[in-house]
């Protein structure tokens, strides 16, 4: 097991995959109280491009020390100790869920270190856009997981695929590390949209309870190096069943690699 140690001391445990290609690589920000297994299902589908995995704290082999007001920014800085620790300067970013309020911190803080940030099922970090909707708050509240899975996933890609679904559970140490993650996640205080500079890919699925689609044309409006994509139909997790969802995620990376 891989480690290294945050600002504050917490421990954050991290796993690198070497690719054989020679690009630079891809840091995987899964959403709340997942650990890095949330990736299992869709690692495969960045071909040989170096990934770089991570437990939050909280979760997984990380530790679970927070400050008061513990925020995405914060998430943020932990993934960007990860990097200072293996000496990658720069790097792709993709976030899912609040892991993509996560990377528009790096796309506005660190911008600097990426090439590009991919931001999937998202809110706007700040105020602007429209907030969570009714059913999936009330999902996440009661936290029933055969409930979640339907809001992540179609019931028949549910049915076809029993060992992906079981891949996604919510993994927190305790009921305070899930506390910590559940009110950074919700809590309106990300970036400006107009403040993230990294070239950015936002993805949605149109039928996404957990996160309102019309954040999509907020970002498409705001973000001033913006590509959004929607995808009818298809749920929180929106590239179930759509292998054309992480073709455009690689060709969006190769686009930005440098020359």
């Amino acid at each position: 097991m891989t480690f290294t140690e945050a600002h504050d001391g917490a421990r954050l445990w991290y796993s690198i995959e070497q690719g054989s290609s020679p690009l630079p690589p891809l840091v995987l920000v899964q959403g709340r109280a997942l650990d890095h297994h949330a990736w299992d299902s869709v690692r495969s589908d960045f071909g040989d491009r170096t990934l770089v995995l991570m437990d939050h704290r909280g979760t997984g082999e990380s530790s679970s020390e927070f400050t008061p007001d513990w925020s995405t920014r914060d998430f943020a800085r932990d993934v960007i100790a990860v990097l200072d620790a293996v000496g990658i300067h720069r790097a792709h970013f993709y976030g899912h869920s609040m892991g993509g309020r996560i990377v528009q911190w790096i796309g506005a803080d660190f911008a600097d270190r990426a090439l590009s940030i991919v931001a999937g099922a998202v809110s706007v970090g700040d105020e602007t856009g429209p907030p969570r909707p009714a059913s999936g708050a009330t999902a996440l509240a009661a936290g029933d997981p055969k409930t979640l899975t339907t809001l992540f996933y179609p019931e028949e890609w549910i049915a076809a695929n029993p060992r992906q679904v079981s891949e996604l559970k919510f993994s927190p140490h305790s009921p305070e590390a899930m506390r910590v993650h559940g009110e950074a996640s919700d809590r309106r205080d990300g970036p400006r949209p107009s403040d993230i500079s990294a070239p950015t890919l936002i993805l949605f699925g149109t039928a996404d309870e957990l996160v309102d689609p019309r954040n999509a044309e907020v970002f498409r409006q705001q973000v001033p190096n913006v590509r959004v994509e929607q995808f009818a139909g298809a749920r929180h997790a929106y590239w179930a069943g759509r292998p054309e969802v992480h073709e455009i995620v690689n060709e969006f990376l190769t686009a930005h690699d440098p020359d």
